[in-house]
């Protein structure tokens, strides 16, 4: 059951993801148009802009990182001889794979809450909600929780690909959850 129930989170968050991914490329693309339209039509460009575009870009291509994972675009350690490996060696590679994506992502998320000797006052996030965007004028750290929340997408991600293939039925779980 509990499997079942992270496998329909993964999958909720990874319809949320690509609802963010998607409606922050659309907010990218419109800021780069009006960019070059600004720049090269009126001779005007805004400041906003380009401000706006880097931001929208670092919140899609975060949430694509997850989107990623999720479908297993990620480098893999055995090609595409899958269906006929055995189950050890898919639970070993499963392992270090799993291994590796916590070496990099664990610390990533440490030090976003947490700085040099522990001090939270040095944090990636709190130094970020110190900071204002240049033109917007918005706390930065409004960019900069999409780095934890891509970490945390991933991780429930990778725990539920052991649950992925033994519960084919968690779309019923979702719905089940949709209803309460």
């Amino acid at each position: 059951m509990a499997g079942r129930i992270v496998v329909a989170l993964s999958r909720g968050i990874d319809r949320l993801a690509s609802a963010l991914s998607m409606m922050f490329l659309v907010v990218l693309v419109g800021a780069v148009m009006t960019q070059v339209i600004a720049r090269y039509v009126l001779n005007s460009p805004p400041a906003w802009t380009e401000e706006l575009a880097r931001y929208a870009m670092i919140w899609a291509g975060l949430m694509g990182a997850t989107l990623s994972f999720k479908r297993r675009f990620d480098p893999a350690l055995i090609g595409a001889a899958s269906a006929q490996r055995s189950a050890v060696v898919s639970a070993v590679t499963g392992a270090i794979q799993g291994l590796a994506v916590l070496i990099y992502l664990l610390p990533i998320l440490w030090f976003s809450f947490f700085g040099p000797n522990m001090n939270p006052e040095r944090s990636f996030l709190v130094r970020h909600s110190r900071m204002t965007a240049e033109t917007l004028g918005f706390p930065t750290l409004l960019v900069a929780v999409a780095v934890p929340l891509m970490v945390v997408f991933i991780l429930i991600h990778l725990l539920a690909r052991p649950f992925e293939r033994a519960a084919p039925d968690a779309v019923s779980v979702e719905q089940d959850l949709a209803k309460s």
